[in-house]
């Protein structure tokens, strides 16, 4: 019977591949020409997670009217097309293309992180194109990289997945491996960057801790917090605005060198405040099709 589901996602994999693979090589006009039609089918014929989006704009945003909210909603469904095709196109992308349209202001910084000789926590929220983000290690460092992810159910995608970020020099490594690695490094003294998103709701809210986030009571994931303490981990926080279609810049926002003189869940409430302030910037661009607020 296994054999048989591992032949399926190699099925799946391999009649999808080349239609991704022939979607990435397009020009960046195309692909958002594309888009245009993706948006029409996603929000006007689908109407693809509308009830979240619009839940997620209401508690968010309680002082806006309609109009207002609607005009998000659907600024939001073409960024959301968009960010969904500038995935695929990461696949044929090089390094250089990478750095043109993702760009760092102020890398500078990474520098006067680094002299604190300790390894570094790269924060985000699901804002702007938040899987392009992985590409911080083409900034300079000589640290290895990993980015955290959830592992894809199929092997094929799995491995793509890794492949692709591989190109830009990190790796991925599965949530669930995380606490043993960064354990690892910090006992062979091995200085590396993660980076790390961790917006969205913990599954058991009941042992999560509560705080504020966009006004609202939120169970927020801690585990950040708890390995930057507990190994004496830098942090730091990138913040993205989209300049125009397929062009974003960061800016890279240092937390702290010294997690260990914070009280408990300040960290924590300081990610939750920077990522508030780029959806507040720009509501358009933050990941509404979660359910971030599902307890609301």
């Amino acid at each position: 019977m296994n054999k048989i589901f591992i032949s399926l996602k190699a099925l799946v994999f391999y009649l999808t591949y080349p239609v991704l693979w022939f979607i990435s090589i397009l020009p960046f006009p195309v692909i958002y020409a594309l888009s245009n039609m993706l948006f029409y089918i996603v929000y006007h014929l689908i109407g693809y997670r509308k009830n979240v989006v619009r839940k997620n704009l209401n508690l968010c945003f309680p002082h806006k009217n309609k109009t207002e909210l609607l005009k998000i909603e659907k600024k939001f469904y073409r960024h959301f097309c968009d960010l969904y095709l500038e995935m695929i196109k990461s696949l044929s992308m090089n390094a250089e293309t990478m750095k043109n349209r993702f760009k760092f202001t102020n890398p500078e910084i990474i520098a006067d992180i680094e002299k604190h000789q300790k390894s570094i926590v790269y924060l985000a929220g699901h804002h702007a194109n938040f899987e392009w983000m992985t590409s911080f290690q083409l900034c300079p460092t000589q640290r290895e990289g990993f980015g955290i992810y959830k592992r894809i159910r199929n092997p094929y995608f799995d491995q793509l997945a890794k492949d692709i970020r591989g190109k830009f020099f990190i790796e991925l490594i599965d949530k669930n491996e995380i606490a043993n690695l960064i354990k690892q490094h910090s006992k062979n003294n091995q200085l590396v960057n993660y980076g790390m998103i961790a917006d969205q709701a913990p599954r058991h809210t009941k042992n999560a801790y509560w705080g504020k986030f966009m006004g609202l009571d939120s169970p927020m994931f801690v585990g950040t917090e708890i390995f930057a303490k507990k190994h004496d981990l830098a942090l730091a926080f990138i913040h993205v605005k989209k300049v125009k279609r397929g062009y974003y810049e960061a800016e890279i926002k240092q937390i702290t060198s010294e997690p260990k003189s914070f009280k408990n869940f300040e960290i924590t409430d300081r990610y939750f405040q920077l990522v508030e302030e780029e959806i507040k910037e720009t509501p358009e661009l933050y990941f509404w099709t979660h359910k971030r607020w599902k307890h609301l």
